[in-house]
């Protein structure tokens, strides 16, 4: 009974090592492991990957290949139990995308492929173009604003300004195409000027587009410029009609005022007692009060003679108007 035991013991073996061996009578090769070990799987240009490749358990010696969609890359021997590591430059687009390795014995046929791992690469992405559909809009009009990044890697995220003043919450394009917004015109403040800036995982890359502006509409315009030339217009006739009523109102009744303030009081001015001549002259004006609006004042003048051959003193009155210069 031992010696079946035994016995059967030896034979389960022996199947288990004929099915890990090829048919050169080496033990088989398992899938191997395909490890990155230096950088990262989102590259950049001009940057230096490292990659480990190993299958366990197996028979030194080993040969390991790496291939990038089918095409070999790199191929290294092993003849001990040490991964085999290969070492690559991203020095374009072309060598990014799925990378796996394969094991095998040396001079056999077969072998075993890990699993893939695949680079993207980080670009940087090109200066924004702000454009919309229309450049002319006017008041009470929707109108859209997209921003587009035609160069760097996905995804990119955008965000829209009007002056420094954020407008938007910020899109992120996980395809090639342009964010797009919507605005309201709803006054003439909405006619500034807008920008737009992108960004994507490539380091210390944010770019700002061109400027873009609305003008008005050409009708809006001409309603405006209308209303421009109308208040210019009134403007002008005011100018106009101050500078007539300078001569003819401001001036005569600056003049009025001034000869109403130097203008002797009412009753008896002055009396003239004229040494050489025979006659005495009194002047007296009449006591009314001279408005602004009047062009001219009575006043008399009294002439007395003295006696002369035995003649009474006669008093003769004239009646003058004074015309205001």
């Amino acid at each position: 009974m031992l010696f079946l035991t035994i016995l059967l013991f030896f034979f389960s073996q022996m199947s288990q090592q004929t099915q890990k061996t090829t048919a050169n009578g080496k033990e088989m090769v398992s899938n191997p492991k395909l490890v990155l070990v230096q950088g990262t799987l989102n590259v950049v240009m001009k940057q230096n990957v490292t990659l480990s490749c190993l299958s366990e358990p197996g028979s030194p010696p080993v040969r390991y290949t790496l291939f990038k969609h089918n095409q070999q890359v790199s191929a290294s021997n092993r003849s001990d139990l040490s991964p085999a590591l290969f070492t690559l430059t991203i020095s374009s687009a072309s060598d990014v995308g799925e990378y796996k390795c394969k094991a095998e014995y040396n001079n056999s046929s077969g072998g075993k492929y890990s699993n893939s791992l695949s680079f993207t690469l980080l670009e940087p992405i090109s200066k924004p173009v702000l454009s919309s559909p229309t450049s002319q809009a006017k008041k009470g009009q929707n109108v859209t604003l997209s921003c587009f990044s035609e160069n760097g890697s996905l995804p990119i995220t955008y965000l829209f300004f009007k002056g420094t003043q954020n407008i938007s919450p910020q899109k992120t394009m996980q395809k090639r195409e342009a964010a797009v917004i919507f605005l309201f015109i709803n006054s003439l403040s909405d006619f500034g000027t807008y920008k737009c800036k992108a960004n994507n995982s490539f380091p210390n890359n944010t770019k700002y587009s061109n400027s873009f502006n609305f003008t008005l509409a050409a009708e809006e315009r001409s309603h405006s410029q209308t209303l421009i030339i109308s208040l210019g217009l009134i403007l002008l006739l005011l100018i106009i009609a101050l500078a007539l009523a300078i001569p003819f109102f401001l001036i005569p009744l600056y003049k009025a005022k001034k000869f109403k303030s130097t203008r002797p009081s009412t009753g008896l001015t002055s009396i003239l007692n004229a040494e050489e001549s025979e006659n005495e002259v009194i002047y007296s004006e009449i006591a009314e009060p001279v408005r602004p609006e009047e062009e001219y004042i009575n006043f008399s003048v009294i002439r007395r003679e003295e006696e002369k051959a035995g003649k009474r003193p006669c008093a003769t009155v004239y009646s003058k108007v004074l015309i205001r210069d």
